[in-house]
């Protein structure tokens, strides 16, 4: 056991674990996104189409803040970047909580969303820049186990908070954020290459337009958005499939709950698995794992069997994350970090904003039984683009591997750097 230990969580860097205790706070008070429809709806007392209009403001700020803020860690810093979103939802998080009026509430709401979302690619960036290429599976898995661990508890705890008052809620939420902040500010370096625009090559300067041209990357998000598309059904139509067959929104919660569980108890076992495979097959795996754990709701009628297909399905989720998380890293060029987590936290956002219409389109015109038919029909041809696809990764890997490496990362950088180019166009899962 202690071997095992050793081999899952010894010899990362000491910043990893900075960041990686910070995730781990602010997850444990991510509060507000759980409970945000029922306060909106019990609370407040809104309709339901003005509730989904507040939480769809949310998302659209989250995708702008991606975009700004996968531009910024790259031109401005790591560090700089995450601190200013850092800071600033921790107080927009407190003026939503207070915000009284619709339109106050849809503002504070969007700009929740668009700073809360920027630290995204800095975060990711500045894993990427201090953990060696031999142990990013390992350190993308204890990332992910951390989000998981946290958000389970923030669940629990946001139920009991809400209880006692609601504004608790966005108080605790603002607190962690805030806390997450400061290790930043005290503890946490700068990451970011040195360079000037003369080291900088020409092709590498440019703003998100420059990674759009990336065939190999942006035809590895298409391919990927099939999977999330199959993967937020969790969240959309097997709750309605389920009250459908008859079961409590009670039953769906414990049942959801498998997921959560089975991450924290096994996520760390992961890397020794998949350490040394082929990213595309193992990628290609997990999609077929995904794939038969949702097309096995198809024959689900009762809690039990409801629940199997959660372990299945969550078991290619488990497989598939660090390899996500550490393709993307190698498919990166070192100058260009915080553009391409960007633009791969963006494909999550859409992902996830076209699961629940294409999924909801389906289940009400053909039916729970083609839904998961089709689920399973998508992440088999996900699994087949990543193998083909497969091939041209490698290559493009080996030549950036093989290209000349930038200068080394600055132990740190002022709070102002040079100015950004291009105007700000978006500034944590699951």
């Amino acid at each position: 056991m202690r071997s095992w230990f050793d081999q899952a969580v010894g010899g990362l860097p000491r910043q990893f674990w900075l960041l990686w205790t910070g995730t781990l706070i602010n997850r444990l008070g991510s509060f507000v996104v759980i409970f945000l429809a029922i306060y909106l709806t019990s609370e407040r007392h809104f309709t339901q189409s003005q509730a989904g209009l507040v939480i769809g403001l949310y998302g659209v700020g989250g995708a702008l803040g991606t975009t700004v803020g996968g531009v910024l860690a790259d031109r401005w810093g790591r560090k700089p970047t995450m601190l200013t979103a850092q800071f600033g939802a921790a107080a927009l998080m407190l003026a939503l909580g207070l915000a009284e009026s619709y339109g106050q509430i849809l503002a504070a709401t969007f700009l929740l969303g668009l700073f809360s979302e920027a630290v995204r690619p800095a975060f990711s960036a500045m894993m990427v820049d201090v953990v060696p290429d031999r142990d990013r599976v390992r350190a993308f898995s204890l990332n992910y186990w951390a989000i998981n661990l946290g958000f389970a508890l923030a669940a629990v705890g946001a139920g009991l908070a809400a209880k006692v008052d609601y504004l608790l809620l966005f108080v605790v939420d603002a607190g962690t954020t805030l806390a997450t902040a400061l290790i930043c500010l005290i503890f946490v370096k700068e990451t970011h290459p040195s360079r000037t625009a003369s080291r900088m090559p020409r092709a590498q300067a440019g703003g998100m337009i420059t990674v759009l041209r990336d065939r190999v990357f942006v035809t590895y998000l298409l391919i990927s958005v099939g999977g999330i598309v199959v993967m937020m059904q969790h969240l959309s139509t097997l709750p309605i499939a389920m009250t459908s067959e008859g079961l409590s929104a009670a039953t769906y919660g414990w049942v959801i709950a498998v997921n959560g569980v089975l991450i924290v108890v096994g996520q760390l076992f992961i890397p020794k698995l998949i350490d040394q495979r082929d990213p595309a097959r193992v990628l290609a795996l997990g999609s077929l794992i995904i794939g038969v754990g949702f097309g096995l709701n198809a024959l689900a009628h009762t809690s039990w069997f409801f629940a199997l297909s959660v372990i299945i399905w969550t078991l290619g989720e488990m497989i598939q994350s660090p390899s996500n998380a550490t393709t993307v890293a190698a498919l990166s060029p070192a100058a260009l970090r915080g553009r391409y987590q960007g633009l791969n936290s963006l494909s999550w956002s859409a992902g996830t904003a076209l699961a629940p219409i294409a999924g909801g389109f389906t289940q009400q015109h053909l039916g729970n039984t083609a839904l998961w038919i089709g689920c399973f029909l998508v992440c088999a041809l996900v699994a087949m683009g990543h193998l083909l696809a497969g091939p041209s990764r490698r290559r493009r890997i080996s030549t950036l591997s093989s290209a000349p490496a930038l200068p080394e990362p600055i132990a740190d950088v002022p709070a102002i750097a040079e100015p950004v180019a291009d105007p700000p166009a978006k500034l944590p899962t699951r």
